[in-house]
């Protein structure tokens, strides 16, 4: 047997690596024990392809500096003369300038015709669209904010109440985002645009003229530059300008980008709407948006039993007209009047059913006459005696009234199945902007909206019109059901 020394091993052998784990070493080709290397199989989805390992994408570039997105992270980094950041700041101030001196000269013009017609509709008109002028001109410096880097930014205003200017006009002078858009205007047309003017057209002024002395000298060689009897260069040491130039150019450049990030500071304070305010704004929209889901759901109901009324049901009513003629001239012993007889009394049934469905799905009654003779309809159909009270200004909006008489309309059938009651008093008005309604029976009690009583189905469709419940049933009665429904916006 060969012997081997201590520190040789065969291959193929196993060797302790670090950590103490078994390590395999490989054999050539050719031995039996080699053994082939495991592939390891990596599946992406078509969206990653051809995008970057997730580790190469969040892995910092070399030198340890990330990429700056705006352009207060863009002072902050030595690259920042070399990137496109001072030429952006420059875009920014400068478009400054027109931007302010037209709102200025529009705001002086508006207020001097304004003001000399103020006897006519048209001098209030122009008077109130100084008001809201920086609603329009928010918009556009949100998008000039982009040039800073910054994102785009809430505006903190609601979708108009009503239509038309008016409503438009109304909706945005009780809004704070308004009044802070108009102080920046304010600060624009007397403040900024002219800071932006001086501090543009003296920083190239002085960059040009420095840095291009020797040229300028060349081209006139009388020219100097001086100062208060103090020659700075002239045509002999014109040379020694254009560093000093480069230095201005430099402070100048950097100069620029603060002022720009103070301004697009102040610019964002008042302009942009705060996290809280952005979720007031989207929960408003929300609200107003399930309203007009609510009236359009209502107005798809008023349709479908109009056509039902004035089609489906007149039709019937034709046709039981027919058969009760047509069973006139039969006479009672032929084979054909037992036919026509059930066939009337078919198309009686028909009818009595279809009237009720067109009552569930919408009273003609509600659309025609209001909430007040609905509710009293509602009260003289329950098999219970109810005392009606209702005190109404008139008409209310469609999807308040179509949610009062519909919840009224179970409490009283719960009143009438599971109630045991003798009697029961139904109250309805107006009160601050909100309808109050109040079923009370002196039934036994103990209602529970769990049990199955349509307690919470009530709860669900006064929900979707921002309404409440509240109910008071202790055993042995007496129960009192209150919901109310706020009802704000008038009807036309």
């Amino acid at each position: 047997m060969p012997r081997h020394d201590a520190g040789h091993r065969t291959r193929g052998s196993r060797s302790r690596g670090s950590g103490g784990r078994d390590r395999t070493t490989s054999g050539t080709p050719d031995s039996p024990i080699a053994r082939p290397a495991k592939r390891l199989l990596t599946f992406t989805r078509p969206s990653d392809r051809g995008r970057p390992p997730a580790a190469a994408r969040h892995r910092r570039p070399r030198g340890g500096q990330v990429k700056a997105t705006n352009l207060r992270q863009a002072l902050a980094q030595p690259g920042f003369l070399l990137s496109a950041w001072p030429w952006r700041s420059l875009a920014y101030l400068a478009t400054s300038v027109p931007v302010g001196l037209a709102c200025a000269v529009a705001s002086v013009v508006l207020v001097g015709v304004g003001a000399l017609t103020v006897p006519i509709a048209l001098g209030v008109a122009l008077l109130a669209g100084v008001a809201v002028c920086g609603v329009p001109l928010g918009v556009l410096e949100r998008r000039r904010l982009r040039l800073l880097g910054l994102p785009h930014l809430a505006h903190g205003h609601t979708t108009p109440d009503r239509a038309g200017p008016l409503g438009w006009f109304l909706t945005r002078v009780r809004e704070p985002a308004t009044w802070r858009e108009f102080t920046y205007v304010v600060l624009l047309c007397t403040l900024l645009w002219p800071l932006d003017l001086i501090l543009v057209t003296v920083s190239a002024t002085v960059s040009v003229a420095a840095i291009g002395a020797p040229l300028w000298t060349h081209l006139r060689p009388e020219l100097t530059f001086d100062f208060d009897r103090w020659v700075l260069a002239d045509r002999h040491t014109a040379w020694a300008v254009p560093p000093v130039g480069v230095l201005l150019t430099v402070l100048a450049l950097y100069g620029m980008a603060l002022v720009s990030v103070v301004q697009g500071t102040l610019a964002r304070l008042l302009l942009a709407a705060t996290p809280d305010q952005a979720r007031d704004v989207e929960l408003t929209e929300i609200a107003r948006s399930r309203s007009r889901l609510s009236d359009a759901f209502e107005a798809e109901r008023r349709r479908i039993e109009r056509d039902l009324h004035d089609g489906a049901q007149q039709r019937l009513v034709a046709l039981t007209v027919e058969l009760g003629e047509a069973r006139l001239d039969v006479p009672s012993d032929a084979p054909s009047a037992p036919a026509l007889d059930r066939a009337q009394e078919h198309a009686f049934n028909a009818l009595s059913e279809l009237r009720e469905l067109i009552r569930g799905i919408h009273p003609k009654v509600l659309s025609d006459y209001g909430l007040g003779p609905a509710l009293a309809d509602l009260a003289d159909r329950c098999a219970v005696p109810v005392e009606v009270t209702a005190d109404l200004p008139g008409r209310l909006p469609p999807s308040v009234e179509a949610t009062a008489y519909f919840a009224v309309s179970e409490a009283l059938t719960n009143v009438d199945r599971h109630s045991g009651a003798g009697s029961a008093e139904l109250t309805c008005r107006v009160a601050g902007g909100t309808l109050i309604l109040r079923v009370a029976d002196d039934g036994a009690g103990g209602a529970d909206p769990a049990a199955g009583t349509g307690l919470a189905g009530m709860v669900d469709r006064l929900a979707a019109v921002d309404g409440t419940l509240s109910l008071a049933s202790p055993p042995g009665g007496p129960t009192v059901l209150t919901m109310e429904i706020p009802c704000r916006r008038p009807a036309n």
